[in-house]
Parts: structure tokens; C-alpha cells; sequence
């Protein structure tokens, strides 16, 4: 007699609608939030039995960053709860869009700086 078993990696997209748009926390676009839970699974007979390692994700759709949710949250939103979330919940995982975008007159920049070149405010 002999078992068939397995571990790997899986994901799941969780259905999130924070009803309206956010603005998100590392460009400072309006953004529509993507809420993705990853896990460690063991499957035996490829049924999967066990799930651990749950991490909760959100991809921004205006600049494709990814940040880690905090966990109660991510929690909250597998289990279907109408949930808020905020900027203290998210945590920058990986940024793509390093362009900064001046909110008082659109002015972009890939440079570094704390004040827009061209009218002074902050970025």
C-alpha cells in the first residue's frame, strides 16, 4: 500500500468590495484594491486536506503595487465581513511605480525629491 501526497503553494482571490475607490498608499492614485490570500497546502490523493502559512495580499490596479494586508483584516475578508481597508492595515511589499505624481499641479518625477520642482508643494 502507498501514498500519495503532496505539498505545494496555492493562492486564492477573496471577493473584496471596499465600495467606492481608495487612494492608494504608494502613489497616491485612485486605485481599486485586489485582496489575494496565499497558503501552504498538503494534499493527499491530490484532495487538498491541510492549509497553513496564510498570507493576505492587496495589488493596487493603478500602479501595481503590492502590499501585505494585516491579518485580522485578511481574516475578516475570507470570512465575507464588510471590511475597511486603511493605510495603517497595509504594509509595502513590492512597489512598480516609482514615479511620484505632484497632487496640485500633475507634475511627474522619478527623482527624489519632498517638494515638486514646479510649484512647491509637497509630494
Amino acid at each position: 500500500m502507498f501514498f500519495i501526497m503532496g505539498i505545494n503553494d496555492g493562492q486564492k482571490e477573496l471577493n473584496y468590495d471596499s465600495g467606492g475607490m481608495n487612494i492608494c498608499k504608494s502613489c497616491g492614485a485612485y486605485s481599486r484594491y485586489t485582496v489575494v490570500m496565499t497558503y501552504m497546502c498538503l494534499s493527499l490523493f491530490f484532495i487538498p486536506t491541510f492549509k497553513w502559512g496564510k498570507k493576505y495580499y492587496v495589488k493596487a490596479s493603478c500602479c501595481g503595487s503590492i502590499f501585505e494586508l494585516n491579518e485580522e483584516k485578511g481574516k475578516a475578508i475570507a470570512r465575507g465581513e464588510d471590511v475597511r481597508i486603511t493605510d495603517a492595515d497595509l504594509t509595502i511589499v513590492r512597489q512598480y511605480n516609482q514615479q511620484k505624481r505632484c497632487r496640485n499641479c500633475g507634475y511627474e518625477t522619478t527623482e527624489d525629491f519632498d517638494f515638486c520642482p514646479k510649484c512647491g508643494e509637497k509630494l
